[in-house]
């Protein structure tokens, strides 16, 4: 019986995520301390505004939100942990990297939430990116 259940769950499609970041999943605290981060490491590059520099691309605005959208925010967490700043990717702690990314979603007008935003990718695989007039 064991065996027909592993096999009959094994090919049913995976889940949606029932989460997504219009449900508000990280605190404005947490917005304000990636804030803090964003400034100290992400703004030369990205911009104060966000809005890119040179090579840097923009973590604002339509193109941004369309570049991610539909895909889950741990691909977005994980991209940025493993490939920034730039002069030392994977330099900062994952809680940074949460608080960062909370910084971006408010950026980009998603809303705040009551819990923070999770620092570990397979509590992130659970919630979508998804753009606000979707």
């Amino acid at each position: 019986m064991a065996a027909m259940m592993a096999v009959v769950s094994s090919s049913l499609p995976a889940q949606e995520s029932s989460r997504s970041v219009r449900d508000g999943v990280y605190t404005e605290a947490q917005a304000h301390r990636g804030g803090e981060a964003f400034a100290q490491h992400c703004a030369s590059c990205h911009g104060t505004s966000l809005g890119g520099i040179g090579e840097a691309p923009s973590l604002v605005g339509g193109q941004f939100i369309s570049d991610f959208d539909g895909l889950n925010l741990a691909d977005l967490f994980d991209r940025i942990r493993t490939t920034m700043p730039l002069n030392y990717p994977g330099g900062l702690h994952r809680e940074q990297y949460a608080d960062i990314l909370a910084f971006v979603l408010r950026s980009n007008g998603f809303p705040t939430g009551q819990n923070q935003l999770d620092h570990r990718s397979e509590y992130l695989s659970d919630i979508r990116f998804q753009a606000p007039n979707r």
